[in-house]
């Protein structure tokens, strides 16, 4: 290729709703899933976001994220220095963005372009139907300690203002 029909190809990849996005997009909804697209507000602006899981779903392109082991990734035989170093940034930066969003209670997972392939992508869906709803059970159970926590505390407090009172009362006479 010429510069620019490469330029060109290479413009036409979209960062956004991409075949495999959509495709699963549409399998999650139709399943009863809802969600938000790209939201900026959370580190990486992931595919999908499951405010209700507390849970991000990451659809990887294979060549772009360097699926190791995987027939669509490859090195591409010219300006090999490049590809090499741009898909080790695009990997430190994903380790750097999950790390970001599972320290502030997200669950992170991770969906490959080459599991929502036709052979695949049955399984995929019902892997990433499990884990979602394997996340959204433990962010209950979060947040049920949560509120079990803060009501003792709070039944604590109450119970040291007693005592106090108790105190200054017995004190005065």
């Amino acid at each position: 290729m010429t510069p620019e029909q490469r330029f060109k190809c290479m413009s036409h990849n979209r960062a956004k709703n991409t075949g495999p996005e959509l495709m699963l997009r549409q399998t999650l909804w139709h399943q009863g899933f809802r969600y938000l697209v790209n939201d900026k507000r959370l580190p990486g602006t992931p595919d999908i976001v499951l405010p209700k899981y507390r849970t991000v779903i990451f659809i990887h392109g294979c060549f772009w994220h360097g699926h190791k082991g995987c027939k669509y990734y490859t090195i591409p035989k010219t300006n090999t220095d490049f590809w090499t170093a741009k898909v080790a940034r695009n990997q430190e930066r994903d380790q750097r963005v999950w790390r970001d969003l599972e320290a502030t209670g997200w669950s992170v997972v991770i969906v490959w372009e080459c599991e929502l392939k036709k052979a695949n992508i049955e399984a995929t869906v019902t892997r990433v139907e499990d884990e979602i709803k394997r996340n959204g059970e433990a962010y209950l159970q979060a947040q049920a300690e949560r509120r079990t926590a803060r009501e003792s505390y709070r039944q604590e407090q109450k119970e040291r203002k007693l005592r106090e009172a108790a105190a200054k009362a017995e004190l005065r006479r």
